[in-house]
């Protein structure tokens, strides 16, 4: 379970992260979604957007995340499995969970920005108060070393 470890390590420290998906025809669609948290080997992420990967998972529900170490230049794919949550108790817990990440976002993005010489516009924050939770158990992991190597685990 070291490729899993180390791939879930690297993965709390980003923001977004790229969520592959397929429609019935098979047609790949990629697009960024916003990390809320990792339970063990599940992972939540924020899709406010909900259009085409949503409509492919509930056709597919399944997904590939992809990403890259950038202190290692290890890059990491994890394959998971969906469930689309958009309202419960799960929902509930995940949006006071996402309004403490918005706030905590638009802190760090202010203060670059302030820092950066930026105007207000450039890192004021206006998401959606409509979205859907994707929760997603992990069932496969890759690691891919700067030199090619790929070193896979199944849990």
């Amino acid at each position: 379970m070291r490729v899993i470890a180390a791939a879930l390590k690297a993965l709390k420290v980003r923001e977004f992260v790229s969520v592959a998906t397929v429609d019935l025809e098979g047609r790949p669609n990629c697009a960024p979604k916003l990390l809320l948290k990792i339970d063990g080997n599940t992972v939540y992420f924020v899709d406010y957007s909900i259009g085409r990967t949503s409509e492919n998972l509930h056709i597919h529900p399944e997904v590939s995340l992809s990403f890259i170490d950038m202190d290692s230049l290890v890059g990491y794919r994890l394959n998971g499995t969906v469930e689309i949550i958009g309202k419960g108790k799960i929902f509930e817990e995940c949006l006071e969970e996402l309004h403490e990440k918005e706030i905590k976002l638009s802190v760090e993005r202010v203060i670059k920005g302030v820092h950066d010489g930026k105007l207000y516009k450039d890192f004021e924050l206006e998401l959606s108060e409509r979205f859907l939770v994707y929760k997603i158990v992990i069932v496969e992991a890759s690691e891919i070393s700067p030199r090619g190597a790929i070193n896979r685990e199944n849990i």
